[in-house]
């Protein structure tokens, strides 16, 4: 039974998150749905993370088994024919190796939050940016994201309903900067907890409305409370960039 790995990119508007639920579609289900009619299989499809509604992804990655053996590149093709209707396509399709796993084999995470800090609401990115019609010092946000860097306590940005095992985790990078008129905040590390990217967006803007310093960003973290930290800034300008593996699990033609 073969392995493959596949690489997604998707917009996360339509969707009710990466996962099956009983409320709506989810990515998820849009792709076993194509895979089920071009196969004839009812395959379950495994991500590196489960994005939440309204997250977008352009290098999510996943894995699955079928028992027939399909060249990647007509499983590539094949799936996106009949995801022409859907807001998601496979950009790529690779045999993987029989022990890869799309989240368990990770040993890193990338994301982007855009903000788009204008006073006229986006038309062409309505969706796919947080709309922030107040101007942000970007360098001052990135001076303060500095302090996340490192193994913290990160539970002032958790979630209440994660379901990590620790609210420990290791940032390896957490840049801000400013392209033309966006604010684009470039996040790293092996695995996040739920909401913390989200959670470090809306608390950075505190910083660049001024409302905060970075001794406020300091004692937010040291407090290990989430009542503690900044708000939850939305779903629309997060994307799930890239995912990385060791290079033994992959398949050999990468």
């Amino acid at each position: 039974m073969p392995r493959y790995r596949l690489t997604l990119e998707y917009d996360g508007r339509p969707y009710v998150g990466w996962q099956r639920q009983s409320n709506g579609p989810s990515v998820q289900q849009a792709l076993e749905e194509a895979l089920a009619r071009l196969t004839g299989e009812n395959a379950q499809l495994t991500a590196a993370g489960r994005t939440d509604a309204g997250v977008h992804a352009t290098a999510q990655i996943c894995h699955l088994e079928i028992d027939k053996d399909i060249e990647p590149g007509r499983l590539r093709d094949g799936m996106n024919a009949h995801l022409r209707d859907e807001s998601v396509v496979v950009l790529a399709a690779h045999y993987a190796h029989e022990e890869f796993h799309a989240r368990f084999s990770a040993v890193g995470r990338a994301y982007l939050y855009r903000i788009l800090d204008r006073r006229a609401r986006p038309v062409l990115d309505r969706g796919r940016v947080w709309w922030h019609p107040r101007p942000l010092d970007a360098g001052a946000m990135h001076d303060a994201a500095q302090l996340l860097l490192g193994t913290h306590d990160f539970s002032s940005f958790r979630a209440r309903e994660c379901q990590a095992a620790s609210p420990v985790k290791t940032l390896d990078r957490l840049d801000v900067s400013r392209v033309g008129e966006e604010v684009r905040m470039i996040v790293e590390a092996r695995s996040f907890l739920h909401h913390q990217v989200r959670n470090f967006a809306g608390t950075l803007a505190l910083v660049g409305l001024g409302k905060w310093t970075k001794d406020d960003l300091r004692r937010a973290l040291e407090a290990r409370d989430r009542h503690a930290g900044g708000p939850t800034a939305p779903p629309d300008g997060l994307y799930l960039t890239r995912v990385d593996y060791p290079p033994e699990v992959l398949s050999e033609s990468d």
